[in-house]
């Protein structure tokens, strides 16, 4: 368990302090006041994500419904035993709690992003019976009111109209001439509960009634007249059933509460639990917190880390002010950091602000730093910051900080870390420094991960040749003489303790005096670490003009890769609309191919020869303008095809049946017409789609009349298929073809049968057959016209 001398030391109170000031119960401030660090990883996790979420509502616009409530423990615990009543006032305190957790209940039940406060508030009602009966019987200033019950209602009314009675009956009497020249005042008033008149006290006899008081002077008696006692004792009476009937409100609310009096009491904690989040909300917005990393691989890595107290005090000052963000990290190899440089450099604020994000990471709150920052969960927190002299107990600064260091010492171990400022100080520099490296090494045997201080120079050798040890340096510019701020892991500092002091005014002659003192060997020391220090910031410089310009030279990269790009889409745009147009070309020759084929039938042989010699001119035109479309187009993979497919060759100009593969080769042999040959897979432009779209024909015209027609019909319907076939048939009788090639597949067989049986029946067919293996097998059948 972390000590309380280190919350102190470390001002983690002053952080609840500052917390606490957006509580809106007594009790919140309390819970917040008594919030410790936490040992379970689990426990710090969920409390950060409750937190989260408490922001997320917030940041949404729509906070969670707390208000202002007070603390109603005392009074749970006063109606806690049967039969006892709260006053009203006591019960008036339990609507605004009741209140909150109705609304909070309608809040959150329907908010499934919000699964921790979900869960949190699942048994939260509000008590809507009670506190309908609460809002109906009692005012927010404890009063009882008529709607408190019927009779209620009634024996008030009835007291008012008789009050009004009486008032109107002494204003009778007051008026009265013979009365009036006895009264002090014309006034009426009430005095011990009853009605009275202000009469002159040597006048008292002469009015009759009952004096029920006199004034302090003595010069007035207070009469109730005769003519409305009786209506005052009527009216003592509904007072006495009003209060009868008031208690017994009372008393029923009491038992209502007592009945749930521990399901009351478990809310209100919740209540509480969730404005003591909302508070811590509340000031990780102010200060811009994030939730860390916790590892519980004892590594400590603060990446931009501020303290809340400094950077609360600079708010107040004003935007001009900002705190350098400090960046540090140990744990694995390196678990022990010395922190040196110049005095008031920030080496103690920067112990202090790793202690102090420790310690609120640990207990589930968001700190002042990246997320990406990593806390380890730690079992202690050790610290010897600060003068501990003491008078009473006849210690000396350097006996306080032994003292202290043999505390740690004894109960530290590879779960704590520890802080210790100012290392070494307070006796002989080379002893204390002797008893510093032995503690050093003591606390690095013991694998805590330490934070230190110091000033001695003996100190900082001992840690660059100590494995597990680091030197780092809070920043100082040697040019003004001002601290940076800024912590530099690797590398020892220097304290400028005699540049310091000549800037503070420390006369000229004393400073060249403390230099000769200090001697040449110290003085060549500083001056070569000095260089260095200039030597790193010049190199540091540098990285960031090189590192600027590998951004600029990477965004140049990115310009050019996107021109690319965009040339490259560019061209494929061109090459797709040259192929859109390749096909309207191919779609609209085939469909002029068609209409001559109708007008070869209606004219002679003679005639038809002429026009298929027109085609085969116009066919030569279209193949060469197709051809330099085809050249862009890649030849497809071999693993791609397979035996049957239709594709484009590029020597031969024309498509191609394929009748075998030879993947070692990478050769196909293809069917061209009636010719088969092997060619290389390089020759392969596309394959073709042996289902060709019912608008394009799949008659194929040879350039020589001795080869004859191939039409594919594969995949298409009967009636489709023998149309085509019957055109082709007509086709090639007319340019005296002596066969024709159809290519139909094998399939189920239907296809080639139908074909068959219209082939039989045809007046132009002499004969047909089936190919031969060589000639494609089954799949096609080999017609000879008559």
């Amino acid at each position: 368990m972390i000590p309380n001398n280190s919350l102190e030391i470390l001002e983690f109170n002053k952080v609840l302090n500052l917390i606490s000031n957006y509580a809106n119960s007594e009790a919140s401030k309390k819970s917040i006041l008594s919030i410790r660090p936490l040992s379970d990883k689990n426990q710090i996790e969920k409390k950060q994500h409750e937190i989260s979420e408490i922001r997320k509502m917030a940041h949404e616009g729509k906070p969670i419904a707390l208000s202002s409530f007070h603390d109603i423990t005392q009074f749970l615990l006063k109606v806690k035993p049967e039969g006892s009543v709260l006053e009203a006032q006591e019960l008036a305190l339990f609507i605004p709690v009741f209140d909150i957790g109705y609304s909070i209940f309608f809040q959150i039940r329907d908010r499934f992003d919000l699964p921790n406060l979900r869960a949190i508030t699942l048994n939260i009602t509000g008590f809507p019976d009670i506190l309908k009966i609460l809002i109906k019987s009692i005012d927010s200033e404890g009063n009882i009111l008529d709607s408190a019950s019927p009779l209620l209602s009634e024996l008030r009314a009835k007291i008012r109209k008789l009050e009004l009675k009486i008032r109107k009956r002494l204003e009778e009497i007051v008026r009265d001439e013979k009365i009036s020249s006895l009264l002090q005042d014309d006034f009426i008033t009430v005095r011990s509960g009853r009605w009275v008149i202000p009469v002159r006290m040597d006048s008292k006899g002469m009015v009759p009634g009952v004096v029920h008081d006199v004034s302090k002077s003595g010069e007035t008696a207070f009469i109730e007249p005769l003519a409305v006692i009786h209506l005052s004792n009527e009216i003592e009476n509904f007072i006495a059933e009003q209060k009868a009937e008031e208690i017994r409100i009372l008393r029923n609310i009491s038992s209502m509460i007592r009945k749930e009096i521990n399901k009351i009491e478990e809310e209100f904690n919740t209540i509480v639990y969730l404005d003591t989040l909302n508070c811590i909300a509340k000031f990780s917005d102010l200060l811009n917190m994030q939730n860390p990393i916790i590892n519980t691989s004892r590594i400590i890595n603060l990446i931009d880390a501020r303290h809340p107290l400094l950077q609360i005090s600079y708010q107040k000052q004003g935007a001009n002010r900002t705190i350098v963000p400090l960046n540090a990290q140990l744990g694995g190899e390196n678990t022990i950091m010395v922190i040196t440089g110049a005095n008031a450099g920030g080496k103690t604020i920067a112990i202090k602000t790793i202690g102090l994000i420790v310690l609120m990471a640990i207990s589930g709150m968001p700190i002042p730093a990246s997320s990406t920052s990593n806390i380890p969960l730690i079992e202690n927190l050790l610290v010897d910051i600060g003068d501990e002299q003491s008078i009473e107990n006849n210690l000396s600064t350097f006996s306080a900080h032994i003292s202290n260091l043999s505390s740690i010492l004894k109960d530290t171990n590879s779960e704590t870390i520890v802080l210790i400022d100012e290392l070494g100080t307070g006796t002989d520099p080379e002893e204390g420094a002797a008893i510093s490296c032995a503690i050093l090494k003591e606390l690095r045997e013991k694998n805590s991960l330490v934070f230190a201080t110091t000033h001695l120079a003996e100190i900082k050798g001992f840690v660059h040749t100590t494995e597990g040890m680091l030197n780092a340096s809070m920043e100082f510019d040697i040019r003004t003489f001002t601290p940076l701020y800024k912590l530099r892991i690797g590398e020892p500092g220097q304290s400028h303790a005699i540049e310091i002091a000549k800037r503070y005014g420390l006369p000229d002659p004393i400073i060249a005096k403390a230099k000769d003192m200090l001697g040449n060997i110290k003085t060549e020391f500083d001056r070569l670490v000095s260089e260095l220090n200039e030597k790193r910031n010049m190199y540091e410089n540098l990285l960031i003009e090189i590192e600027e310009e590998k951004k600029q030279l990477e965004s140049l990269r990115k310009n050019i890769d996107k021109q690319i790009k965009d040339i490259e889409i560019r061209n494929k745009e061109i090459l797709a609309e040259a192929y859109k147009k390749s096909y309207e070309i191919i779609f609209d020759t085939k469909r002029q191919m068609n209409t001559f084929l109708d007008e070869l039938k209606k004219k002679g042989k003679s005639e038809a020869r002429k026009i298929i010699k027109e085609i085969e001119e116009k066919q030569k035109l279209i193949e060469d303008k197709l051809a330099e479309y085809s050249e862009a187009e890649k030849s497809p993979a071999i693993e791609e095809l397979k035996k049957g497919d239709m594709v484009y060759v590029k020597s031969l100009k024309q498509d191609a049946l394929i009748t075998d593969i030879n993947p070692k080769s990478r050769r196909l042999k293809i069917l061209s017409g009636n010719i088969e040959i092997e060619v290389p897979i390089s020759e392969i432009s596309a394959k073709k789609d042996i289902e060709m779209k019912e608008t394009q024909s799949s008659v194929h015209v040879s350039s020589t009349e001795d080869v004859p027609f191939i039409i594919n019909v594969v995949g298409k319907r009967v009636d489709k298929a023998i149309s085509e076939i019957e055109k082709t048939l007509n086709h090639a009788s007319l340019t005296d073809m002596p066969e024709i090639t159809v290519i139909h597949g094998i399939g189920k067989g239907i296809l080639m049968k139908a074909i068959h049986e219209h082939l039989t029946k045809h007046p132009l067919v002499k004969k047909f057959r089936s190919a031969s293996q060589d000639e494609g097998g089954k799949a096609k059948t080999i017609v000879t016209l008559k």
